[in-house]
């Protein structure tokens, strides 16, 4: 006669399915959201408004105090118009990175859901989400178009590296998401701060932008509650491999992410002793990379993936702080 479960078993098992049921009521919810709210670049940013145009010499261009470089003497000693038009290519490239990002992630987004199984949950939202992210590149494109700066986005050595990205999901979803969240959380991170300062910004970079961080916020909800309900259940040594490869993901993104751009610094002849004192000397500018990915160096430890060993790497990467502090 076989033996009853064990009481602890059946605790388990019912604990599995309470947290099955809880992830997915969360993928319900954001799929409805989806619906509910969500925006047409061509429908809901008034492009041709005379309050959208694009001046080059507009001095809400000027790059805001969270950007380093918009505090330094030698930006401050350039003329208004050079200011003005050094801020809008440091957005028109942003702008030209998140699309490139985006594009990433969509063909990726896309191989994982090839593989799921019918009624999978997953499916509706990450076809949510690619649209979605299809709308972002759209008004990120339109509006390096109408800034007619000759931004190219990352360099061509990293864009041609970049391209193994979409394949990651065949090889590990965990990792995937681990990727998304480096390059959604820091560019999340910035934009939520250059909203709350008290500069006059551009309508049309404003909009922009809090349409990104409104749907963007979905976005990062569904990796986190998808690493959540996968990465406990994963062997002690893909946990292990992870671990080890998430500082890694998170440590290069953030700073692809908030870097400043090589053709900038060329384009106006910005001296290297102001980008090495801003961005590679500067203490605040590396804590600004470690705040950037805080909420998923977060999630890290929470998941356990992080340990004497992997902390080490967070340290290497320069992204580690101590629980609790920023």
């Amino acid at each position: 006669m076989a033996q009853a479960p064990s009481s602890t078993a059946a605790r388990e098992r019912d604990e599995q399915v309470a947290n099955r049921k809880a992830y997915e009521s969360v993928i319900e919810r954001l799929s409805k959201a989806s619906v509910d709210k969500h925006w047409e670049p061509y429908r809901d940013i008034p492009w041709d408004d005379p309050e959208f145009q694009v001046d080059p010499a507009d001095p809400r261009w000027e790059l805001p105090s969270v950007d380093k470089l918009g505090g330094h003497p030698w930006y401050r000693g350039q003329p208004p118009e050079r200011r003005a038009a050094i801020g809008l290519w440091r957005v028109a490239t942003a702008m030209k990175i998140g699309l490139q990002f985006e594009n990433l992630l969509k063909r990726g987004l896309l191989n994982y859901a090839y593989r799921l199984p019918n009624g999978a949950p997953e499916f509706r939202y990450v076809y949510h989400e690619t649209i979605e992210e299809g709308h972002h590149g759209m008004m990120f494109q339109e509006f390096v178009n109408r800034t007619k700066l000759p931004v190219r986005g990352m360099p061509g050595p990293l864009s041609a590296i970049a391209q193994a990205a979409p394949l990651i999901p065949l090889i590990s979803t965990e990792l995937f998401f681990v990727f998304v969240l480096g390059g959604e959380d820091p560019i999340d991170h910035v934009q939520r701060k250059v909203l709350k300062d008290d500069r006059a910004h551009h309508p049309l970079e404003e909009t922009i932008m809090r349409i990104h961080i409104a749907e963007e916020a979905r976005h990062i909800s569904f990796a986190r509650h998808y690493l959540r309900n996968r990465v406990p259940r994963m062997p002690a040594y893909r946990r292990l491999l992870l671990g080890i490869a998430s500082p890694i993901i998170l440590g290069v993104m953030a700073r692809i992410m908030l870097a400043p751009p090589g053709a900038l610094i060329r384009h106006f002849k910005i001296p290297f002793s102001v980008v090495s004192e801003i961005y590679l000397r500067n203490p605040a500018a590396k804590q600004e990379i470690r705040d950037s990915i805080g909420k998923t160096r977060e999630l890290c430890a929470e998941l356990g993936l992080i340990n004497p060993l992997t902390r080490r790497i967070w340290r290497l990467m320069g992204i580690w702080a101590e629980p609790g502090r920023a």
